[in-house]
């Protein structure tokens, strides 16, 4: 197998590439370019991390489609106005009152919006100020955010709270607190990762008043403010997983 070593080569080399060939790190694409990593995948060509985890850490909308199970109830990916007019009957059945929107690709708490209902999200979007597609949840007052870094075998987590704004990413304020995770998040980080095929990632889980845990986010990284775990280190162990990955997969 041969090692396709950077991004600007396998952009070159793009039409001749097979299962010949494997690729490790983030395929470099442009927004709506995704489908590179489906036909490079369905080529052969193998990807380390994989194509479909490298989809998801880049879209809000996608981690909702293909990770609803671990999201909380009534979560949605919004693609049009006819989808966002079942979303408010959906809602409207089920005595919704504030909710979240989330801009795709929007990172760092700045594509977050608080609505007082999902009528006014009805209606800026029709307006065109909201812009598709998005994601759309109730709004969980009570709810903790815990960040879980997993890089290998090293595992940290800390709870992020923002006193002075609902988004408790760090980027926007508040600070991080260390805390364990029980049994059942450990579980569903895993079957998180599993099932996205993520060989590591920064994974947000929100916690409810009543203790259940829901995957917020997921992505192949994150920032690390409040994390124990710096950027120097950080990059070493990422390193090394890919370095573990490439002796098992091309042997010297």
């Amino acid at each position: 197998m041969e090692l396709i070593p950077d991004n600007d080569s396998l952009h070159s080399l793009f039409p001749t590439l097979g299962a010949e060939h494997c690729f490790v790190g983030r395929v470099r694409v442009k927004p709506g370019e995704e489908f590179i990593l489906h036909d490079l995948e369905q080529r052969g060509v193998l990807l380390f991390p994989s194509g479909l985890s490298q989809i998801l850490g880049r879209s809000k909308v996608a981690q909702v489609r293909i990770l609803s199970e671990f999201l909380p109830p009534l979560t949605l990916a919004i693609f049009d106005q006819h989808g966002l007019l079942s979303a408010v009957n959906l809602y409207g059945r089920n005595l919704v009152g504030s909710v979240v929107t989330k801009n795709d690709r929007k990172n760092g708490g700045l594509g977050i919006h608080k609505w007082a209902s999902v009528e006014d999200v009805f209606s800026q979007a029709s307006l065109g100020v909201l812009p598709y597609p998005f994601v759309l949840q109730p709004f969980y007052p009570d709810a903790t955010d815990i960040r879980v870094i997993i890089l290998g075998s090293y595992q940290e987590s800390y709870q992020r709270h923002n006193p002075d704004n609902f988004r408790h990413n760090l980027h926007c304020g508040g600070a991080g607190q260390v805390v364990s995770l029980d049994p059942d998040q450990q579980q569903l980080c895993g079957a998180i990762m599993a099932r996205g095929l993520f060989p590591y990632a920064h994974i947000d889980l929100l916690t409810m008043a009543d203790g259940r845990s829901y995957l917020g986010e997921i992505n192949l990284r994150g920032g690390l403010r409040g994390a124990q775990i710096k950027g120097a280190r950080y990059q070493e162990m990422l390193n090394q997983i890919h370095d573990d990955f490439l002796k098992k997969t091309i042997p010297s």
